[in-house]
């Protein structure tokens, strides 16, 4: 019987515990040998955890792990790199201060085995130093994996949240994206001490100036050769999942093709580059196989409060939204704006490409499929 890892983003747990695992090791190997500093926003649970977390374990050099997986024929070094993991996204930054106490308790944490420089108390400057001495310590340099960067802004995102500083009374929003900025200046001052980043997210990061204290990275989220680097493919679909759909088909006596079709219908349909290479729903394709039911899993898994506010007091008419060709800075770029809507929709995995124009260099952005449309409608009907 499958196992299917259903909330479980743990790649070392997935792999010993005998879960079901779609190789990705092919593009990870790619995506490590090619560059240094990386961004990739993807949809919630839609597999960014699993990816930082198979991330960790390559670059820990834990070669079991990876027996007989595509990189294992790619691989012959393995070496074990010092890695600096980060994931926002257990927590909840509504509180104010609660990220200022975050990130200094992991930095601290750091300095307790790296040391701690009593030159600054800067905490980014603090984090730089002891990605400096980590990298003298091992002989090779540092790993740094956030996930879920943008989660501090977006849970207090068009909230009037306030946090007080000595006298003054700030946003929380404001507050939240001013020490990240500080936070993130980390990656200019300890460029020589870097081998690989990669931050994940839902949103953009080209007009959020958190990032304006360090070189931009290189957003891989719409590039051909990493599409699928999350979710699943038609093909992955019937190579790893060819017993499940089976059970499928006999439960609901259709044939093997309609069964197909049908989760094609549901659960495809998502494309993150002008490629349109079709990727379906990882979340909604596990538990489908798992409860042997065809439901709404993804959408019925939380709609995302700040999405939730957005929508509660916007102007535009959502329902025009889809079925329109637009350039990509009218969708891919990040504003939270209740004037402009569509970029928060698009990355929240509401709205997809489905069409590309050469020669206008625009996107047709629509429904992904059945489950994410009808879940929309719902969204609009009772918060709009």
């Amino acid at each position: 019987m499958m196992k299917y890892p259903i909330g479980i983003q743990d790649f070392n747990k997935i792999i010993s515990e005998g879960y079901v695992y779609v190789d990705k090791t092919d593009l990870i190997y790619q995506l490590v040998k090619t560059g240094a500093i990386y961004f990739l926003s993807r949809p919630r649970r839609f597999g960014k955890s699993l990816l930082v977390s198979t991330l960790k374990c390559y670059f820990e050099g834990k070669k079991d792990l990876f027996k007989g997986l595509a990189i294992e024929k790619l691989e012959t070094e393995w070496a074990e790199y010092p890695v600096f993991h980060i994931d926002f996204n257990s927590s909840n930054f509504t509180s104010p201060g609660k990220l200022d106490e975050i990130i200094e308790g992991i930095v601290s944490t750091w300095e307790k085995e790296y040391g701690r420089t009593q030159e600054f108390n800067d905490v980014g400057k603090r984090f730089a130093y002891v990605l400096e001495q980590a990298h003298k310590r091992h002989g090779r340099r540092c790993v740094v994996l956030i996930d879920e960067y943008d989660k501090p802004i977006l849970d207090v995102l068009d909230t009037s949240y306030k946090i007080r500083i000595g006298e003054e009374e700030r946003l929380l929003e404001d507050w939240n994206r001013e020490v990240l900025k500080g936070f993130y200046s980390v990656f200019k001052a300890a460029d020589q001490d870097l081998q690989f980043v990669l931050l994940t997210g839902v949103t953009k990061f080209s007009q959020v100036s958190v990032f304006s204290g360090f070189n931009q990275p290189n957003d891989i989220s719409m590039d051909e050769q990493y599409e699928t680097l999350c979710g699943i493919t038609q093909v992955e679909l019937e190579h790893y999942f060819a017993t499940p759909i089976n059970i499928l088909a006999e439960k609901f006596r259709t044939t093997l093709d309609d069964m197909k079709a049908h989760l094609k219908h549901q659960y495809d349909g998502y494309h993150f580059s002008s490629n349109q290479t079709d990727v379906y729903n990882p979340f909604s394709l596990l538990n489908a196989f798992a409860k042997q039911e065809l439901r709404d899993y993804w959408f019925a898994s939380g709609t995302p409060s700040y999405l939730i506010r957005l929508l509660s007091h916007t102007k535009e008419d959502l329902n025009e939204l889809t079925g329109r060709y637009y350039r990509p800075e009218q969708f891919v770029d990040y504003k939270a704006d209740v004037e402009q809507p569509l970029p928060m929709i698009y990355q929240s995995g509401y709205l997809t490409i489905k069409d590309y124009k050469l020669n206008r260099g625009t996107f047709l952005l629509d429904f992904p499929n059945n489950e994410v449309k009808n879940g929309f409608v719902s969204l609009i009907q009772t918060h709009v």
